[in-house]
């Protein structure tokens, strides 16, 4: 019944959004030839704290306690000391691909503090953050990116594509931008349950060139989808700088277009980013529709453990991004409201840098996964031709076993 009355007034609701939404309504008349150009309409950001971590206006400052405040600042060191241990491991051979987000630790981390656990996160590569915020272990961590037996995704994905279904963390997906119209989707599932929860999907300004940025944006818009799409501006596609991808206003622009309510954060700043999402997470909630965050930031690691930035971008640009780091920027804040325990938090790090270590050590001593899985879970019975395929699969790896060490090592 429940359902029902949510569908009803979701169906009213739906047809007043249309008949406002008349193309001939409320159109204003003029007998001159009038071109709207980039940047008549003005997009600001939102920023709460400067360069330096210093608050521009204590009365605008979301409220946030010290608790919160400190598990984030700890959500954002772990994640950075994260991404050093595993881009070494990377240079080791231990794990075969890493992508960090050191730079863009704020937009992650504070935007997921800003949800409820019930709330769903479509993510792309880089938001670690969100997973470290929600607790996933140090152990989960490695065992997904050492593609080893405890792997709930029997190491089939490559690393960083987690996955937790009791984080309500959907599995990373490769292909770019696919998550965006699946948000769509599974916030509108959300609405027509009737569930107090919404959808954040998070991408980057590149897989908004993506055709299932705009088909999920349009699809959110139109079916009136709780959904938060963060987008992480961090000026790059890789190697493809802003300006090659598009002309117009950064994605924020594209929102307006679409009729999505739009913010533009700072995405550097804790403090803007947790208020961003906070407000945009309401409105999403109360008005069951959603809403578009352009986070603006910058990668200050490569893109990946396959990238070399200084093909393609200055030291100087690097520097002058550095002194907007996100992590020192909430800390000074942080310390400026006395809350910083300097001995306490150097011993986190610590404490965090040992966990990290025994825990890659643990993982990378697993067994990797049986060569059956392979053509596991998707039929109820495997197939003549996948159980053929398999059997096609050992006798090349017996054929060639220097070049499958691991798994030609179990006898396949």
């Amino acid at each position: 019944m429940q359902t029902k009355n949510v569908q009803d007034t979701n169906q009213v609701q739906s047809k007043k959004h249309l008949e406002d939404r008349d193309h001939l309504s409320d159109v204003t008349l003029t007998d001159e030839v009038n071109i709207i150009s980039n940047g008549l309409v003005d997009i600001p950001m939102l920023q709460l704290l400067d360069e330096t971590g210093k608050a521009s206006d204590k009365l605008r400052l979301p409220e946030m306690n010290k608790e919160m405040a400190i598990k984030i600042l700890e959500s954002m060191h772990y994640t950075r000391l994260l991404d050093e241990r595993m881009i070494a491991a990377q240079r080791q051979g231990r794990i075969s691909f890493y992508l960090a987000c050191r730079g863009e630790e704020a937009s992650t981390v504070a935007s997921a503090a800003a949800l409820s656990s019930k709330d769903m996160i479509m993510s792309q590569y880089r938001e670690q953050g969100t997973l470290v915020f929600r607790g996933y272990s140090t152990q989960q961590f490695m065992n997904q990116m050492f593609s080893n037996q405890e792997d709930p995704n029997k190491g089939r994905q490559m690393p960083i594509h987690y996955g937790d279904k009791a984080l309500n963390f959907m599995t990373v997906s490769s292909p770019l931008g696919t998550q965006i119209p699946q948000a769509s989707g599974y916030a509108y599932g959300q609405k027509m349950a009737g569930e107090e929860a919404i959808t954040i999907c998070y991408f980057g300004e590149g897989a908004a060139s993506e055709g299932d940025f705009h088909a999920g944006l349009n699809m959110a818009a139109v079916l009136n989808c709780p959904c938060i799409f963060f987008c992480r501006n961090n000026g790059y596609a890789i190697s493809t700088p802003a300006s090659e991808q598009f002309a117009g206003d950064g994605i924020a622009s594209r929102g307006i277009g679409y009729g999505v309510k739009t913010i533009r954060v700072d995405g550097n700043d804790v403090l803007a980013v947790f208020s961003a999402t906070q407000l945009a997470r309401k409105i999403a909630l109360e008005n069951d529709c959603p809403v578009l965050i352009e986070a603006m930031t910058y990668r200050l690691a490569a893109h990946s453990t396959s990238d070399d930035p200084s093909g393609y971008r200055s030291k100087d640009e690097e520097d002058k991004w550095a002194q907007k780091d996100p992590v020192t920027r909430f800390e000074a804040w942080i310390d400026s409201q006395g809350w910083l325990n300097s001995d306490a938090l150097n011993t986190f790090k610590e404490n965090t840098r040992a966990d990290i270590l025994s825990s890659l050590k643990v993982a990378e001593k697993v067994a990797v996964n049986p060569i059956e899985d392979i053509i596991e879970d998707v039929y109820d019975t495997p197939p003549w031709h996948l159980k053929q395929q398999l059997s096609e699969l050992k006798q090349h790896i017996a054929k060639y076993p220097q070049a499958y060490p691991k798994t030609s090592g179990r006898n396949a």
